[in-house]
């Protein structure tokens, strides 16, 4: 499978993990599509893992399409298969789950989610290994967690959207998730910015077009020079942004800890 700058969530997170992990076999499942085949939680509990990628559906929307994405998501807790979440991953487990998602109240979070902070609980959670005790994360969405199921523990937080990171421990599976997007590349989160920029004006990010693409060609320089010192400044990030490894850490530590070790 070949990375590209215009692929689907699956694609975009397949591409990501064949980098991670080469031997890796994957399967792209489309839930919400009304001809997709209801997977039972025997078939998922002959994968290694699940990943859930974002999505334009809002999982508060009482649509066939959710219902169908929520029914699969219950499957896989079911199933006891580990699975991971960025985004609107990480809303439909929470929602799956018995929590709640909502549209955020003030504004978005778009291009970079600044000053993600661990919870106490997050400080030795392995989910977090590596990571400071602050950090910088690619993101761009306008829903959030808004409470988490019983069975979760919150793992970092930042000023604009409470609920950054969590574990889900129900009906005998265990998710990893994070609000941000581990599996994009700068270019990637460019690519979104302009693609979203009426509502980015519309939420008060942007004040015209030209801040949202003067921004959008920063991130597609840091892209092509993740080492460019002006860059850095310019976007106020470090490493743990500008760098590949450090973007993806999250998925590296899930894969380390509960796939292969079985943590």
């Amino acid at each position: 499978m070949k990375a590209s700058w215009r692929c689907t969530s699956g694609e975009t997170y397949a591409a990501t993990l064949e980098q991670l992990r080469p031997d890796a076999q994957i399967t792209i499942v489309a839930p919400a599509d009304d001809d997709a085949r209801v997977l039972a939680p025997a078939e998922i509990g002959d994968f290694d893992a699940v990943f859930v990628t974002g999505s334009p559906l809002h999982v508060y929307d009482d649509s066939p399409e959710v219902q169908r994405q929520l029914a699969f998501m219950r499957a896989v807790f079911a199933s006891g298969t580990p699975s991971f979440g960025s985004c609107a991953g990480l809303q439909l487990a929470v929602a799956a789950a018995g929590g709640t998602v909502r549209k955020m109240p003030r504004t978005m979070e778009a291009g970079i989610a600044r000053r993600i902070t661990r919870t106490q609980a997050g400080r030795d959670h392995p989910l977090l290994a590596g990571r400071t005790d602050s950090w910088d994360a690619p993101a761009i969405h306008g829903d959030e967690v808004e409470r988490l199921p019983d069975d979760a523990t919150l793992l970092a937080s930042n000023a604009v959207t409470a609920i950054q990171a969590a574990e889900i421990r129900h009906d005998g599976g265990i998710f990893w998730g994070v609000q941000y997007h581990p599996e994009l590349a700068p270019r990637e989160i460019a690519i979104a910015l302009r693609r979203q920029a009426g509502s980015l004006i519309e939420a008060g990010l942007a004040e015209r077009e030209a801040d949202v693409e003067q921004r959008a060609a920063q991130l597609d320089a840091l892209h092509d020079e993740p080492d460019r010192r002006s860059l850095l400044w310019l976007l106020g990030v470090g490493d743990d942004f500008a760098q590949e490894a450090g973007r993806r850490l999250e998925l590296t530590n899930f894969l380390t800890h509960l796939v292969e070790r079985g943590d």
